[in-house]
C-alpha cells in the first residue's frame, strides 16, 4: 500500500470549508500519479517515450465523512485487481486513521497513437504487483 499526504487548501472547498465533492478526484489522481512515479514512472515521460499514458475508465466512490479547511488527509492506494490493459485501484482517503472517502478506480492503459486501449508494458506491469 502506498501513502501520500495532503493538506485541504480553500480552493478545495465549499463556501462552508468543507472539501466539495469532486475534488476529492483530484486527491486521488494526485496520489495514483505519486505511485507511478514512487514506482519509477513519471506520466509526462511515459507519453512521451512509449506513447501510452493512463486514464479513468470508471470509479465507484462513497463519501462518508467529509474533510474541511487545513485537513492533512492520507490516500492510500492499493491495487485490487490487475489486468492485461487495466488495473483496479483501492483507494481511501482517512484523516487520522478516520475513513472519510472509499474508492475504487478503474484505470485503461492507452495508446495515444491508436487512441485504444493497449496491453500495460510488462515493466509498469511487474511493478504494479507490488502493491496488490
Amino acid at each position: 500500500m502506498n501513502t501520500q499526504a495532503f493538506r485541504v487548501y480553500y480552493e478545495d472547498t465549499d463556501s462552508g470549508g468543507i472539501v466539495y465533492y469532486a475534488n476529492y478526484l483530484r486527491f486521488l489522481e494526485r496520489a495514483r500519479t505519486e505511485v507511478l512515479r514512487e514506482l519509477g514512472f513519471e506520466q509526462a515521460r511515459l507519453a512521451r517515450d512509449t506513447g501510452i499514458a493512463f486514464a479513468v475508465r470508471s470509479l465507484a466512490i462513497e463519501y462518508l465523512k467529509p474533510a474541511r479547511l487545513d485537513d492533512v488527509i492520507e490516500v492510500k492506494s492499493s491495487v485490487k485487481k490487475l489486468g492485461r490493459a487495466q488495473v483496479v485501484f483501492r483507494q481511501r482517503i482517512e484523516r487520522g486513521g478516520d475513513l472519510l472517502v472509499d474508492a475504487a478506480v478503474r484505470v485503461a492503459c492507452l495508446d495515444l497513437g491508436k487512441g485504444k486501449a493497449t496491453a500495460i508494458p510488462h515493466n509498469i506491469h511487474e511493478r504494479l504487483t507490488t502493491l496488490i
